[in-house]
C-alpha cells in the first residue's frame, strides 16, 4: 500500500515534464521514430552551426566547412574538413557540447526517459477550452498507474543508473587528464605552444573519447601526443566505457546497486525472462558474449598492427613500450572513436582494410555459436508498424548496398580529382572516408602533397582529412552519409525484402 501510494505520486511530474512528454507522444505517433531522431540531429546540426558561424574562428574556415563541422560533432563522426587549430576556444566550447548531446549513451537516455509511457496504462479526456479564438478540444494526456509499477520504477531507477553512469565516468576522466596535463610538464607544453588552455582541452578530449567521436583540439589528434603513454592509458577506458563496454558496465552497475538498494528493481532489470526496457541493457549470456567479441576484436588488430608495422616508418622513434600502448590505442579507435596516434596513410593496405571491417561493424556485435541463436531469455524491443513501416522496410536497401551507392556517387562527383591525383583519391582512400563517415568513425587517410603525379610547389599538405578536399557536391554526400551512419541503429534489418536466390 505505501508503495502504491508512492506510485499516485508519479501523477505528479512537474508541469515542464508533462508538456515535454505530451509532445513527445503526439510526435510518436505522427512520425516514424527514425525520422525523429533526423530531426533531433539536423536540429542540433543547425543550431551548432549558428553558434559557430557567430563565434569567431582563428583562421577563415567557411560557411560550408562550419556546417560540415558541426555535422560530424553532433552525428559524434570526426569526420574534418578543417584544421582543429583554426577553431577558437569558444567554439571548442560548442562542439563539446554537440558531442554530449549526441553522443549515443545520452540519446538513449533521454529517449528511455520519455518513452517510460510504454509500461504506463494511460487514458485521454477530453477538456473544452473556450477563449475569444480558441474553439478546438485539447486532449489532456493523464498518467495513470500501470498495472505492474515495479516496472515503472524499474525504468526510473534505469534511467538514473544511466545518469550517474554517464556523468561519474566523464567526471573521473577530466580530472584525470587535468591531473595528467598539471603533472606531465611535455604535455602541458604541448597545449600552451598550441594556445589551448588545459581545462578546455580536458573536458574536450574526455567527452569526444567518451561519445567515441574522436575530435580532438590539436591539428595533429593524438599523434602529438604518441610519447605519453599516461594520457592514452587515462582514456583507453573512456574509448570502451563509452560505446562497445557500456551494455555489460551497465548490467553490472545495476547488479552492483541491486545488492545495496533498490533490490526489487534490480531483480527485475537483470530477470532475462522478462521483456528488455532497455536495448541496451542486455542478457548475462549477450553481456559476456559481447565483452568476448570486443576484446577478440582487439587482440586480432593489435597482433595484425604488430606483425605488418612494427618497424614501419608510422611507429619509429617510439620505445617498444610507448609503441605498444599505441598500437593498442589505434586498433580501440577503429571500433567508432577514430582518434589517430599514427598515420593512417603510413600504414600497410592490409590493415586498412581490417579497420574498414571494424568501422563497419556496430558497436553492439557479437559473436554468437552455433546453436545459439537467440539470447537465453532476451526478445526484442517491440515494434509499432504499420502499413507505412512496412511500406518503408521493403523500400530500405541494407547497410553495403547503402556504402556502395555513396561510394559511386562520391566517385562521380570527385572524378576530376581522381583523374588527376589518383593516389590521393584512389579508391580505397575514399572507401576509408565513406565508411568512416557512416561508421561515426572519423579515421582518414588524409592528403600527402608529395604523392601528386603534378607538383605543385603552393601546396601544403593539410591536417584534416581527405574530406576537406572534395567538392561542395562531395562534402555533401559525407554530411548525408553522417547522417545515415547515426541513424542505423534503427533500420538494421535493411534489405530483408530483397531476394538473391
Amino acid at each position: 500500500m505505501e508503495r502504491q501510494r508512492e506510485s499516485s505520486s508519479e501523477v505528479c511530474w512537474n508541469s515542464p515534464f508533462l508538456f515535454l512528454h505530451s509532445l513527445y507522444l503526439t510526435i510518436r505517433k505522427r512520425i516514424n521514430s527514425g525520422f525523429a531522431h533526423l530531426l533531433y540531429f539536423l536540429f542540433l546540426s543547425v543550431i551548432g552551426f549558428g553558434f559557430l558561424r557567430t563565434l569567431k574562428s582563428r583562421n577563415p574556415t567557411g560557411d560550408l566547412n562550419l556546417f560540415f563541422t558541426a555535422v560530424s560533432a553532433a552525428t559524434v563522426s570526426s569526420m574534418s574538413v578543417v584544421n582543429m587549430e583554426d577553431i577558437s576556444n569558444s567554439q571548442l566550447a560548442v562542439m563539446t557540447a554537440l558531442m554530449f548531446l549526441g553522443g549515443e549513451v545520452f540519446t538513449s537516455m533521454v529517449n528511455l526517459y520519455l518513452s517510460k509511457s510504454k509500461s504506463i496504462k494511460t487514458r485521454k479526456s477530453q477538456a473544452k477550452v473556450s477563449a475569444a479564438n480558441l474553439t478546438d478540444q485539447i486532449e489532456l494526456t493523464i498518467v495513470n498507474v500501470s498495472r505492474n509499477p515495479v516496472r515503472i520504477y524499474s525504468i526510473k531507477f534505469l534511467v538514473y543508473v544511466i545518469l550517474g553512469y554517464f556523468l561519474m565516468v566523464q567526471v573521473l576522466g577530466v580530472a584525470a587528464v587535468s591531473i595528467y596535463m598539471a603533472a606531465i610538464p611535455s604535455a602541458m607544453n604541448i597545449l600552451k605552444t598550441k594556445g589551448i588552455k588545459s581545462f578546455t582541452f580536458s573536458i574536450f578530449v574526455i567527452v569526444s573519447t567518451f561519445t567515441n567521436c574522436g575530435f580532438i583540439p590539436t591539428n595533429e589528434n593524438m599523434m602529438v601526443f604518441s610519447n605519453n603513454s599516461g594520457l592514452l592509458l587515462i582514456l583507453i577506458p573512456q574509448i570502451l566505457l563509452g560505446n562497445t563496454l557500456f551494455p555489460p558496465c551497465l548490467r553490472f552497475l545495476v547488479w552492483l546497486l541491486g545488492k545495496k538498494v533498490k533490490k526489487q528493481e534490480a531483480e527485475y532489470l537483470l530477470n532475462d525472462e522478462i521483456k528488455p526496457v532497455y536495448s541496451s541493457l542486455l542478457s548475462k549470456l549477450h553481456s559476456q558474449l559481447l565483452m568476448a567479441t570486443v576484446f577478440t576484436f582487439i587482440l586480432i588488430g593489435t597482433i595484425l598492427f604488430c606483425a605488418l608495422d612494427w618497424n614501419s616508418s608510422a611507429v619509429s622513434g617510439l620505445s617498444p613500450y610507448r609503441k605498444f600502448i599505441g598500437i593498442v590505442f589505434q586498433t580501440m579507435n577503429a571500433r567508432h572513436s577514430g582518434e589517430n596516434v599514427f598515420n593512417l596513410a603510413n600504414l600497410a593496405p592490409a590493415l586498412i582494410v581490417f579497420y574498414i571491417v571494424m568501422m563497419y561493424l556496430p558497436p553492439s556485435t557479437t559473436y554468437l555459436p552455433i546453436g545459439v541463436s537467440s539470447i537465453e531469455g532476451e526478445k526484442k524491443l517491440p515494434k509499432d508498424d504499420g502499413k507505412k513501416g512496412i511500406l518503408v522496410k521493403n523500400l530500405m536497401f541494407s547497410h553495403i548496398s547503402y556504402l556502395a551507392i555513396f561510394v559511386v556517387v562520391l566517385s562521380i562527383t570527385e572524378r576530376k580529382s581522381i583523374k588527376e591525383d589518383p593516389i590521393n583519391f584512389s579508391l580505397l582512400n575514399i572507401l576509408v572516408e565513406v565508411v568512416s563517415s557512416y561508421g561515426n568513425v572519423g579515421f582518414t587517410t588524409g592528403y600527402t602533397c608529395e604523392l601528386r603525379l603534378t607538383p605543385d610547389p603552393t601546396c601544403v599538405s593539410p591536417w584534416y582529412g581527405l574530406s576537406g578536399r572534395f567538392s561542395a557536391r562531395g562534402k555533401f554526400v559525407i554530411i548525408v552519409t553522417m547522417f545515415f551512419g547515426r541513424l542505423k541503429r534503427k533500420y538494421m534489418n535493411g534489405g530483408q525484402a530483397w531476394d538473391l536466390m
